[in-house]
């Protein structure tokens, strides 16, 4: 794949790597590490908040360059409300900063906002800017940046079923088809590649229904490091696996 002019050598050596025939539609990341970044250099885990969040631009410009359609990021789960007050407070701030910040360069490059999990939670003046953006940005179709917000895989798949239910379907109705429309997701494609940065070797209850045939990937790389050439490796390692979505493998 051609590299962007902004390349340095051992990226332009990456982008070469690229088979631009087989990129993932939709890559899933589980952004982990901005506390140990912080506390790796003596600074605030606010800090490396912020710096988190710089990432999620430089993954953006990379799915972008590399024609990905579809990312999604886990910002904070349903557990996240179990952080000391003045930290989750400072995460919805930050969370707000970063849409209003954004807003024009998601405008400018064509990038539609997404947003999946239990907004009721989340303040007012954090819904009323992410419904801004949500309004801005509807008709952009380069890349859609899909936030997953007060979000948990478990949680997702209740709210499923109660909408099955409140529906009125019959059992003989339902199908991994028809089940899959009452994700939040239902309008997405699944993952076909999932990523998780800092060491961690687990899911945490993210999109468990969508990433069942996705390929995974840790790094030790923490986020706020996570930059184009950590995305291109992940992408590398990716197109050197062979897909079999359950067909063949076990006993």
């Amino acid at each position: 794949m051609k590299p962007p002019k902004s390349a340095g050598e051992r990226e332009r050596k990456l982008w070469l790597e690229i088979d631009e025939n087989n990129i993932p539609s939709h890559v899933a990341i589980i952004m982990d590490g901005n506390g140990r970044w912080a506390k790796k250099r003596g600074l605030s885990r606010i800090k490396g908040h912020k710096a988190g969040a710089k990432a999620i631009e430089n993954a953006l410009d990379s799915a972008l360059h590399l024609g990905v359609k579809v990312i999604t990021v886990y910002a904070f789960s349903t557990e996240n409300w179990v952080r000391p007050e003045y930290e989750v407070s400072v995460l919805m701030t930050l969370l707000f900063q970063f849409l209003k910040l954004q807003k024009k360069k998601l405008l400018d490059k064509d990038i539609k906002l997404s947003i999946i999990g239990d907004r009721s939670k989340l303040p007012l003046f954090v819904n009323r800017e992410i419904d801004n953006v949500l309004e801005e940005t509807k008709n952009n179709n380069s890349l859609i940046f899909n936030i997953a917000l007060n979000y948990g895989g478990r949680a997702e798949i209740i709210n499923a079923v109660k909408g099955i239910i409140e529906k009125g379907l019959k059992k003989e109705d339902i199908s991994e088809e028809v089940f899959s429309k009452f994700l939040y997701t239902k309008d997405l494609p699944d993952p076909d590649l999932l990523i998780r940065t800092s060491g961690e070797i687990r899911v945490s209850n993210f999109l468990l229904w969508q990433i069942a045939y996705a390929e995974l990937y840790f790094t030790d790389v923490l986020w706020p490091d996570f930059d184009t050439i950590e995305m291109l490796k992940a992408i590398i390692e990716y197109q050197k696996r062979e897909r079999r979505f359950g067909g063949t493998g076990g006993i």
